[in-house]
């Protein structure tokens, strides 16, 4: 699924990255605890959090993530952005409650496996 098929999904907000929409991730993670994410996820993957500190983009980074969403209408401060950034990881923000921006992603057919 395209990044840009995610934004227009969640109806979310695009901190970084508006240029790299054209990326694609082939599964999805939501978690607020980074040690499942490291535990379970794949690379080529977004992520859906609504922590917004800066080991969540070091966690993505490690795991090779290409997006972080965050949720409940979470924004980080500059200095995550910076970070996502520097690592070239789009990041987005949905008012959506993770159980639903998962749905809604799970139902347009992007999985939590590959």
């Amino acid at each position: 699924m395209k990044l840009s098929e995610v934004q227009e999904i969640l109806r979310a907000d695009v901190l970084y990255g508006a240029d790299k929409l054209d990326r694609e991730v082939m599964s999805a993670c939501g978690s607020d605890f980074m040690s499942d994410v490291l535990a379970y996820v794949k690379n080529q993957a977004l992520l859906l959090t609504g922590l917004v500190n800066p080991q969540v983009i070091r966690t993505a980074d490690m795991m090779d993530m290409k997006c972080i969403a965050f949720v409940r209408g979470k924004k980080p401060d500059d200095s995550v952005l910076a970070l996502a950034q520097e690592r070239d990881i789009v990041v987005m923000c949905t008012p959506m409650r993770m159980y639903d921006a998962c749905g809604k992603l799970y139902i347009k057919g992007l999985r939590g496996e590959v």
